[in-house]
């Protein structure tokens, strides 16, 4: 039993250790953020809040987060029910089918995003919509759309159809049904996809990189551009509010759940 416990801390004790070490890095942005000096140092020199200041008064800093705010709230819109309607398909497939359905599904997570930005590329410039917010948002959907479906497939697994049949044989029609007991049952499944489509989307740098142009930068792209010429500490202030919104999206995410 001593033998048992002792493992068992051991291995708690490692995990920790893990984690405070991948955590450090993202940790360590956070007081660069706060530095007097015109450029990145560590440790910090001084104490200051310009660079939040920069980061909300520039025009190019919040052009940025302007446009990733409007682009990752458009790719939600798109992707959640896109996504929803297509675990639903893919809970009524069968054999064969299901595998073929789910590598079709999971090949934008599979596929390296640079090539899955190359192809995007390739497309939208034929259609005018690089360096465009509908190009983003269509991009950026693609790289949802996985997300949603793990989501709300998941929450299907355990769903009882038992339910949605009573409701068709008491006289509801398919929609009906759907509206009044199949989309409440999948509520927290679609709201942990829907939180998913926004991070995917406001955190990626690769495809919004090769779509944006000039036109539709996001905060990605321009803390990108900040450490390629600048080196500024306003990429470390954008990191940390980028840090503290993920934390706090997961945080209603968590309450949505236990709700």
């Amino acid at each position: 039993m001593t033998g048992s416990r002792l493992a068992s801390f051991a291995t708690s004790a490692t995990t920790a250790l893990v984690c405070v070490l991948l955590l450090l890095p993202t940790i360590a942005v956070m007081p660069l953020s706060i530095t007097e000096t015109n450029f990145v140092t560590f440790p910090p020199r001084g104490f200051s809040l310009r660079w939040y200041e920069t980061l909300f008064t520039s025009d190019a800093w919040r052009g940025a987060m302007v446009t990733s705010f409007i682009t990752a709230a458009l790719t939600t819109a798109v992707a959640t029910p896109i996504g929803t309607m297509m675990a639903l398909g893919l809970a009524r497939l069968k054999g064969r089918w299901v595998g073929i359905g789910n590598v079709f599904i999971l090949l934008p997570i599979i596929v390296p995003t640079i090539v899955t930005g190359v192809a995007l590329y390739g497309l939208l410039a034929r259609l005018g919509l690089i360096g465009t917010i509908p190009g983003l948002v269509l991009g950026h959907s693609v790289l949802a759309l996985p997300f949603v479906v793990i989501n709300v497939a998941a929450v299907l697994q355990k769903f009882d159809r038992r339910i949605e049949q009573a409701a068709r044989s008491l006289g509801a029609s398919p929609l009906t049904a759907f509206r009044l007991v199949t989309l409440p049952n999948l509520l927290p499944g679609v709201a942990a996809g829907a939180l998913f489509a926004f991070l995917t989307s406001f955190d990626d740098f690769v495809i919004a990189l090769f779509l944006a142009g000039i036109g539709a930068v996001t905060l990605p792209v321009q803390m990108w551009s900040g450490i390629r010429f600048e080196i500024s500490p306003a990429v470390a202030a954008a990191s940390t509010v980028l840090l503290f919104m993920s934390c706090l999206l997961l945080a209603l995410q968590w309450w949505v759940k236990r709700r």
